[in-house]
């Protein structure tokens, strides 16, 4: 059997259909459409639904690239969101996930992977492109905040995160863990 192609290009206007398809009806998990770490928590629960699908469709056509899809033989597949920290107003309120130092960082948010390609290594190509998305950007760091799953199974529904072992088999390495099961990796890019 043929190995899969794989694929990995930023989300833009003309490709917003088949991320809205890779995410389907519920907006990737329970009407998240990728905005969770872009809000408060109540400005996420009160927008949860149609109103993150119609921010996250604004970011697109806007011109913005907030993450990367995946294609697996030109179907879409997979999802990474990715943006400097900053955009990420709930990484701020975080206390396991503040800052690890003053350097200016972006950050790997979320994941999501069809539940038809899971198992096939599209977290780790998908950080792989990533960091050369960020590099050509000007970022001079990568970081993610994965769950470990030495410690135990992570359920599929927190998956989102990433896992430790694909962050580091992608090159990252742990900076900082204030969490037995939250590591913040990163992955220099100078």
């Amino acid at each position: 059997m043929p190995e899969a192609k794989i694929v990995v290009v930023p989300v833009t206007p003309g490709r917003w259909r088949d991320l809205a398809q890779l995410f389907g009806p519920r907006g990737a998990c329970a009407g998240c459409w990728c905005m969770y770490f872009r809000q408060s928590r109540a400005e996420f629960e009160r927008r949860q639904g149609e109103s993150n699908r119609r921010a996250l469709h604004r970011l697109v056509a806007g011109g913005r690239t907030p993450g990367l899809i995946a294609y697996v033989d030109g179907v879409p597949a997979g999802w990474v969101a990715l943006a400097p920290r900053a955009e990420y107003l709930l990484l701020s309120r975080s206390r396991i996930l503040k800052p690890v130092d003053d350097r200016p960082v972006w950050s790997v948010v979320c994941f999501f992977v069809a539940r038809a390609a899971r198992g096939r290594g599209l977290t780790v190509a998908m950080l792989g492109k990533a960091a050369a998305y960020a590099r050509r950007r000007g970022a001079r760091c990568l970081e993610g905040y994965p769950l470990d799953a030495s410690r135990g199974k992570v359920p599929d529904l927190f998956a989102y995160y990433g896992l430790a072992s694909a962050f580091r088999e992608a090159g990252f390495r742990e900076v900082a863990r204030r969490s037995p099961r939250r590591p913040i990796m990163r992955l220099d890019l100078r």
